[in-house]
């Protein structure tokens, strides 16, 4: 154990630091749930062991130790550590550890690490800042995120960093951080199975969660002050109340789990879809923001091989604006089993696209003029709408063999129906007017 770590051993005498803080590593041996990164041979360890310090975006969600793994790198290689917050911090203050960092380099030889917390939040120019420092090696930069830096970081930032995502902690690791805490800051304050498992299903992988939460059961329960105090599952709802999983309605995490719902009704999986549904639900998404994401995958997942996946979708729309939540979610939850179970079709949707670029790419051609509108005499003798035929007056109401595309075009082949709902019905129609035209071309 080491001596930091034994410091902090029986800090119950200091609760105006937050458990959080007492529990924060000492060393990267420390960190639990980063083997990936941190483990021997791992890139962030093998870097250490090199004493050769780089660049880095630690991507990840809330509570995983990007703080951390930042001040432990500034120890591990011995240099002075600065922390900005992209929240309250401007240019002023990257121009201040930037002479921090000369300065320390000048006086006393040692390299700067400069952490930008929630770094996405900082804007271009102020990213900029940072480019002729971390290339001239004054400082190295290390940025925090919970966001996709793909997105959010500027692409020059980004190539002089290496990016490590770091993964949310799992069951084991935060009962392992959550039996330490109690051995370590709680006078060995004991939980049952139920408190324990509740706590970690609470925390949802997010360790600062979940110590913010021990320290509010254990102060409740006086653990403070007695020692080998044991708590329940009745002791942690009392003071916890309902729970709440983590969900970022604007962040990666929201994006992610829109994606897995809408791919969970495209692979016709009822149950992943509505499991995908609730968890959105569950975690405080917009009902309305749901329902107009299932209306998109009605028409471009089932499109015509089942237009009523459409007309259900609005239904449902509708209806959640008629009761609100909760009971209008239920035809949410019906539209995205419908939706799942359909057949399935984006025949309309590759042909949309597929027209879009076209015309994007292509010439303004007029229309012809056995198509043009005729409302005036005039244009009726320039020729507007002569020689159109009224397919209604045709047999089985089908102008065989008429053009409708600009002059010049030949008819594309864009929409082409599945095999699947009644888009089969419509591909076996269509092939038959294609039959007609060919014949009364041919005449």
């Amino acid at each position: 154990m080491t001596e930091a770590r034994q410091s902090r051993i029986g800090e119950v005498a200091a609760p105006n630091v937050p458990l959080a803080e007492r529990m924060r590593p000492a060393s990267l041996a420390e960190i639990v749930g980063q083997d990936h990164l941190l483990a021997p041979g791992k890139p962030i360890a093998a870097a250490v062991a090199a004493g050769r310090p780089h660049s880095m975006i630690l991507w990840g969600p809330p509570g995983v130790g990007k703080t951390t793994i930042a001040r432990l790198l500034a120890r591990e290689f011995d240099c002075r550590f600065i922390a900005i917050s992209a929240v309250l911090a401007g240019v002023k203050d990257i121009r201040d550890a930037v002479e921090q960092a000369r300065h320390e380099r000048d006086a006393n030889g040692r390299g700067t690490i400069v952490f930008v917390d929630e770094v996405h939040r900082f804007n271009k120019a102020q990213q900029d800042a940072f480019l002729p420092h971390v290339e001239s090696g004054l400082l190295t930069f290390i940025g925090a995120t919970t966001e996709n830096p793909s997105f959010e970081v500027n692409g020059a930032l980004l190539s002089r960093a290496v990016v490590y995502v770091l993964r949310r902690l799992e069951a084991a690791d935060l009962r392992a951080l959550l039996e330490r805490a109690c051995r370590e800051h709680l006078n060995g304050m004991q939980l049952d199975d139920a408190a324990v498992q509740m706590l970690v299903e609470a925390a949802d992988g997010d360790g600062r969660r979940l110590l913010n939460a021990l320290e509010l059961v254990a102060t409740a329960a006086g653990a403070f002050d007695a020692a080998a105090l044991r708590v329940d599952a009745d002791q942690v709802v009392r003071v916890l109340g309902e729970r709440l999983r983590m969900f970022d309605k604007g962040g990666d995490a929201f994006y992610d789990q829109i994606s897995a719902l809408h791919k969970s009704v495209r692979g016709s999986h009822p149950n992943a879809s509505l499991y995908w549904l609730v968890r959105m639900l569950d975690g405080g998404a917009d009902p309305r923001y749901l329902a107009r994401r299932i209306i998109r995958m009605a028409v471009e997942d089932i499109g015509l091989a089942d237009p009523r996946a459409l007309r259900l979708a609005l239904d449902a729309a509708d209806v959640y604006e008629r009761l609100g939540s909760p009971e209008g979610e239920l035809a949410l939850a019906q539209a995205v089993v419908y939706l799942a179970c359909a057949a399935k079709s984006n025949a309309v949707y590759v042909a949309y696209n597929r027209a879009r670029e076209f015309v994007a790419g292509d010439q303004s051609r007029g229309v012809p003029l056995h198509l043009r509108n005729a409302p005036t005499r005039l244009m009726k003798q320039l020729g507007h709408g002569r020689a159109y035929r009224y397919a209604q007056d045709e047999p089985d109401a089908y102008a065989a063999g008429e053009r409708y595309m600009p002059d010049g075009l030949d008819e594309p082949d864009w929409y082409r129906p599945t095999d699947r709902g009644l888009e089969a019905r419509i591909g076996e129609k269509l092939a038959w007017l294609r039959n007609l035209d060919a014949k009364a071309r041919e005449g």
